[in-house]
């Protein structure tokens, strides 16, 4: 088994210690803290790539500088489950080395104890982002 890196690890024991009410006001405030895109890529949206699993227009981008990942994304503020969980993949892939971000098991998405409270399409569309962050990692660093 592997172990998540400890923003990660974090932040699932914190949904899983919290009742279904508490899990969602949770989602709510990753969403409201998912960080602005820096400028260069505010100017130029085609650097982003759309992840078409989620419902609501989600696009994301992928830094590795000197073996660290940095992670950009954008959400709608209307759809705050979904910003939500593009916020805590961001705040969470961000500043680990590759292996560390390469190492995060595909289905992490679904251990966050949400599936009963949000739509399974929601939660693909979590893994969706997932998987297109490390594929962009794997393609920046196979270069």
């Amino acid at each position: 088994m592997t172990d998540l890196p400890t923003v990660l690890a974090q932040t699932k024991e914190d949904f899983l210690d919290l009742g279904d009410k508490d899990k969602i006001q949770l989602l709510i405030e990753f969403a409201e803290e998912l960080p602005e895109l820096p400028a260069e890529y505010q100017d130029h949206p085609e650097l982003l790539e759309k992840v078409e699993e989620c419902q609501s227009p989600v696009y994301i981008f992928v830094d590795v500088t000197d073996g660290l990942v940095a992670v950009h994304a954008t959400a709608p503020i209307q759809a705050p489950t979904t910003r939500g969980f593009a916020s805590i993949l961001v705040q969470g892939l961000s500043g680990l080395n590759v292996e560390e971000a390469l190492g995060i098991p595909d289905d992490f998405p679904s251990t966050l104890g949400l599936n009963t409270l949000i739509s399974p399409l929601r939660v693909r569309g979590m893994t969706g982002m997932l998987w297109r962050m490390k594929r962009q990692i794997r393609e920046k660093t196979s270069a």
